[in-house]
C-alpha cells in the first residue's frame, strides 16, 4: 500500500514536471472567514501529501487594505520563525500548516496569503511552489448609537426640512433602522434615506412628523442598541377651528338663546404654539372687533333678534389664519314643561313598540300555560278534593273492634214502641243534627234506659 502511494505520488510530480501543470497539494477548507473581535480565528490548512516523503519551506503572510504586506511567520518542516510584533498572538499548527490567531482585532482584517515550496524525493530536484489566498474581515459590535437632529430647534411645517443623523463609535457592517414613537419609518415621498439608512431627511415637515425619534444599529455579531429618544418639535396650525357653547340651542351654524339669557362661547382650534383670537361682530354696515381671547360673553337682551358674529384664530409664528362663523338667534325656547312634553312625544314610539312587545310574549305565554297545564280542570280536582276532606267519617274513639264483642238483646215493647219510635227518631234526628257519621254502638247507647227498667219490673 505504501509502494503503490509512493508510485502515485512519483507519476504526479513527473507529470507536473512536464505539463508544467500546478498540483494540489494543499487545500484551503474556506477562503473567506468573518471573525469577531476579541475571538480566536483558525486559518485551517489541509495537505494531500505524505509529509515523510516531502521537505517543505513556506510563510504565512497578510496584506492589509491599505496594500502594505507583513510576513507574519517563516517555517520549515522542523521549525517555525514568527514576526516579533505578532508572534505572541499567532500560533503554527504542525505539521498541517494551519494558523491560528488567538485574539482577533481590527489590524488583521485583509488578506492571509499562504506561500509553500514543496520538494519530494527522487523528483529529479523539482521544487513545486503553491499559494493561497485568504481573505477575513473582523466584524466589531455595535455600541449604543448617537442620534442628532439639524436644525436643533422646533421648525415651522411647510417651510423647513430636518435632517436626523444615527452613528455608532464601533461597529463593523452596521444597519441603522429609524422609528418615531416606536413605529419603524420607512422610505415614502417626504422621508429619504441614505443607502446604509444612518441619515434620514424629512422634506418638507408637516404637523403629522412631530413626536419622539430614535435609531437602532445592529450587525450580524451582536444584538441591537437603541440610541437615546429625542423629540421634534413643529409648528403647525390652525387647524379644525370650531365654536362651541354649553347653553341655547344648537342648528348647524345657528345658535337660538332665550331673551334675557347671558351666553358663553368657546373658540378653539388645533394649533402650536396656541392661537390668538379676536371675535368680531358683523352687520350690512360693516365688522367690528368685540374681544380678543378664546371665550366671548354674550346678553342677549342688549341684542337685535338675529346678528351673525365672527372668531379667528390666528398663529403668531406659522403666519396661518382661519375663521368660524356663525350667526346668534334671540327667540323663546319653551318653557320645561313643553320640553318635557316634546321628549315624551319622542319617546311615544318606543314605548309602544316595548309594550306591544311584551303584550305578545303575555299572551303567549298564557295560551302555553292553558294548553300544557289545564287551570280549570286543576281549579276543579283541587276544590273536589278540599270538600272530600271535609266528608270524612268522624272516628268516634271505638274503632277497635275489640271493644265491641258481646252478648246484645233487642227487645220488643209494644205499648211503648211508639214512644220509642219516637225517641228513636227524635234520637236519630238528634244524632244527625250533630253528627252524621255515629256509629251503631253510639246509637244504642243513646237510647233512653227508662222503658227497659219499667219493663223489667
Amino acid at each position: 500500500m505504501e509502494a503503490t502511494r509512493r508510485t502515485v505520488l512519483c507519476v504526479c510530480s513527473f507529470l507536473c514536471v512536464l505539463t508544467e501543470y500546478s498540483c494540489k497539494f494543499i487545500h484551503i477548507p474556506s477562503l473567506v472567514h468573518h471573525g469577531i473581535e476579541g475571538k480566536p480565528l483558525l486559518l485551517s490548512v489541509e495537505t494531500r501529501f505524505p509529509l515523510d516523503e516531502a521537505q517543505i519551506q513556506g510563510t504565512w503572510s497578510h496584506t492589509k487594505p491599505s496594500g502594505a504586506r507583513t510576513t507574519l511567520i517563516t517555517f520549515t518542516k522542523a521549525a517555525s520563525i514568527a514576526h516579533m510584533l505578532y508572534g505572541s498572538n499567532l500560533v503554527f499548527r504542525k505539521p498541517n500548516m494551519s494558523l491560528l490567531i488567538q485574539q482577533l482585532n481590527q489590524d488583521y482584517e485583509g488578506e492571509f496569503h499562504l506561500s509553500l515550496n514543496i520538494e519530494f524525493r527522487n523528483n529529479m530536484g523539482h521544487i513545486f511552489q503553491e499559494e493561497k489566498t485568504i481573505h477575513v474581515t473582523v466584524d466589531v459590535p455595535v455600541s449604543v448609537p448617537v442620534i442628532e437632529k439639524s436644525p436643533s430647534h422646533a421648525v415651522i411645517e411647510d417651510k423647513a426640512n430636518v435632517t436626523w443623523t444615527c452613528s455608532v463609535e464601533r461597529g463593523t457592517r452596521v444597519v441603522f433602522q429609524w422609528f418615531r414613537d416606536n413605529v419603524r419609518l420607512a422610505p415614502s415621498e417626504r422621508y429619504h434615506f441614505t443607502h446604509d439608512n444612518s441619515t434620514l431627511v424629512i422634506s418638507p415637515v408637516k404637523k403629522e412628523d412631530k413626536g419622539v425619534y430614535h435609531c437602532e444599529a445592529s450587525n450580524p455579531v451582536s444584538e441591537s442598541q437603541d440610541s437615546r429618544p429625542v423629540e421634534l418639535s413643529v409648528y403647525y396650525g390652525p387647524y379644525n377651528l370650531e365654536v362651541n357653547s354649553g347653553q341655547g340651542l344648537r342648528t348647524g351654524e345657528v345658535f337660538t338663546i332665550n331673551p334675557g339669557e347671558l351666553v358663553f362661547f368657546e373658540c378653539q382650534a388645533d394649533s402650536n404654539p396656541p392661537n390668538s383670537y379676536i371675535w368680531i361682530s358683523k352687520s350690512p354696515n360693516g365688522t367690528q372687533i368685540i374681544t380678543e381671547g378664546p371665550r366671548l360673553e354674550v346678553r342677549s337682551y342688549r341684542l337685535a333678534q338675529t346678528e351673525q358674529y365672527l372668531c379667528r384664530a390666528f398663529n403668531n409664528v406659522t403666519q396661518k389664519q382661519d375663521e368660524a362663523q356663525f350667526t346668534l338667534v334671540v327667540a323663546s325656547l319653551g318653557t320645561v314643561k313643553e320640553k318635557h312634553s316634546q321628549e315624551t312625544a319622542s319617546m311615544s314610539p318606543l314605548l309602544a313598540i316595548v309594550f306591544s312587545s311584551l303584550l305578545v310574549i303575555g299572551c303567549m305565554l298564557l295560551f302555553f300555560l292553558r294548553r300544557t297545564c289545564h287551570p280549570r280542570k286543576a281549579l276543579i280536582n283541587l276544590y273536589d278534593r278540599s270538600f272530600s276532606v271535609q266528608k270524612r267519617p268522624h272516628r268516634s274513639g271505638h274503632e277497635d273492634a275489640k271493644e265491641d264483642f258481646g252478648i246484645y238483646e233487642f227487645v220488643s215493647i209494644p205499648e211503648k214502641m211508639e214512644s220509642a219510635q219516637v225517641s228513636c227518631r227524635s234520637l236519630a234526628r238528634l244524632e244527625s243534627i250533630q253528627d252524621m257519621h255515629t256509629t251503631i254502638y253510639d246509637v244504642i247507647r243513646h237510647v233512653p234506659e227508662t222503658p227497659s227498667h219499667s219493663l223489667l219490673t
